[in-house]
Parts: structure tokens; sequence; C-alpha cells
């Protein structure tokens, strides 16, 4: 369990909230909550996804990552404007490491205005600190 003190700096930036470990459970329990960890689920693929050395893993995964978040009435599809659903389709015609940036932006940008804000009104946070 995190101090007072450390949970506090999780209200400085997203960033600061998703690199601390119990800031990353914390703030999944809360989009739990809400019924919307998709986004942050996405977003931490696309991270996990960026390590990957091996060109045949990485194909796999850029699949398993578009049908699971990124292709229409998939079963945790986060919400993107159709520009970057297609520039991703479109990225996966030839996978690289970057395939995924604009639209792992596009979700960080939505959890940083909306649920991270609501995050840091929430008992559970509050409770924290």
């Amino acid at each position: 369990r995190p101090t007072p003190e450390e949970a506090l700096k999780w209200g400085e930036s997203l960033e600061k909230l998703l690199l601390h470990k119990y800031g990353l459970a914390a703030f999944r329990a809360f989009l739990r909550t809400e019924f919307s960890e998709e986004n942050l689920e996405f977003w931490l693929a696309c991270e996990e996804y960026k390590k990957i050395k091996s060109q045949s893993k990485m194909v796999s995964k850029a699949k398993k990552i578009f049908a699971e978040y990124i292709a229409i009435q998939s079963c945790k599809e986060v919400n993107l404007d159709s520009y970057t659903r297609e520039h991703t389709k479109e990225n996966l015609q030839n996978i690289t490491r970057s395939c995924f940036d604009l639209a792992q932006k596009r979700i960080y940008g939505l959890m940083e205005k909306d649920s991270y804000p609501r995050f840091l009104r929430s008992d559970l946070y509050l409770d924290i600190i």
C-alpha cells in the first residue's frame, strides 16, 4: 500500500499514476466500477506490444490487439474516431512497433480528460490519500 504522499503524486499526472504499480491497480479497480477498463487494457496491451522483439510475435499480437479492441463491435472495443480506426487498420498492412501509436495516444487522451479526473474525485482515491 502506498503512503499518502506517494498517492498524492498520482494527482499530478496520469503518467505518474500509470507508472506506479499500486496506482495502476487502483485506477484499474476504479475503471472496473465504471465498466470502462477496456481503455486501460488497450493502452497496456500497446505498451507490451512495443516491447516485442520477434517480428512473427509482433504480427500475431498486432492482429490480436486489433481484433480485441479496435475492430468495430469487438468485445472490448475502444472509442476511436473513424480516421484513427482506419489509420490503424492500414498500419496492419505493414506491421511495425509503432502501428498502434496514434490509437494509443487518442485513448490516453480520453483517459486523461475523462476517467482520470473522475478517479481523482472518487472515494477509492480519496480513501488512499
